[in-house]
């Protein structure tokens, strides 16, 4: 397949976080693409089927970025900082898009469609394009299915601006259920700061206040992220003082 992934590349048709032959694979298959910047892009992984593929993918990117600037601009004012301040770590930062599919499965309660877990980003936006329930958020030790409401993006918080925030804002813990009838379709986007970025809590934020994360260069954070299984908030966990 021109757009199966490489080994030790997330790009492309495939699986993500596998780390061992032994770890039990989600069920569900991906076709993961960086959207910005668009240097990052590597055109073969790029479906030309349908020919608008491309083209479509492009404004679609570019869209998802201009709200992602807008809500940091909207949490940085929240915070009280400067509401530009945010903003410009992902103004030239690193978009991932990972389409799903979730086949459906007759013992669906025996396996997940994505395991546990916060993503490591800044925002992740998502979209269920189907009507098949998935997704749940875990909210006081309990699991919440969150229904697909046609045309509206989920906004999850991760795990980097909860670092970032200084725990002001917290990582959301979700996962992916399978649907013994029917499958299941959703595409999310990851925004993370531009290369060089220090994942740290803000100076604004303890001047006053103890840091209650460690601070690691990006490059280091998702080296660690993409070396570990997927499992709960484990890379905050890591990061707390």
């Amino acid at each position: 397949m021109a757009s199966a992934q490489i080994p030790n590349h997330i790009e492309g048709y495939g699986q993500a976080f596998v780390v061992s032959q032994d770890q039990k694979l989600d069920w569900g298959d991906m076709l993961f693409l960086f959207g910005l910047p668009v240097p990052l892009r590597n055109m073969r992984f790029t479906p030309t089927n349908p020919p608008s593929f491309r083209a479509t993918f492009d404004k679609y990117s570019m869209e998802l970025h201009k709200v992602i600037i807008h809500l940091m601009k909207l949490f940085a004012k929240n915070l009280g900082i400067n509401h530009e301040l945010l903003a410009s770590f992902f103004e030239d930062g690193i978009q991932g898009v990972r389409m799903n599919y979730y086949p459906p499965c007759a013992e669906a309660s025996k396996v997940f469609g994505l395991a546990p877990h916060s993503d490591a980003t800044g925002l992740t936006l998502l979209i269920q394009v189907n009507e098949v329930e998935g997704l749940q958020i875990k909210r006081n030790e309990k699991w919440v299915p969150i229904k697909p409401k046609p045309g509206a993006f989920i906004v999850n918080i991760g795990d980097m601006l909860e670092i970032m925030s200084n725990g002001e804002y917290k990582s959301i813990e979700h996962r992916a259920m399978v649907n013994p009838a029917n499958g299941r379709l959703s595409i999310a986007a990851f925004h993370n700061p531009k290369m060089g970025t220090q994942i740290g809590p803000l100076p604004d934020l303890v001047k006053t206040n103890k840091a209650l994360y460690r601070t690691l260069p990006l490059e280091e954070f998702l080296r660690l992220k993409m070396a570990s299984k997927l499992d709960g908030k484990h890379m905050i966990k890591k990061m707390m003082l």
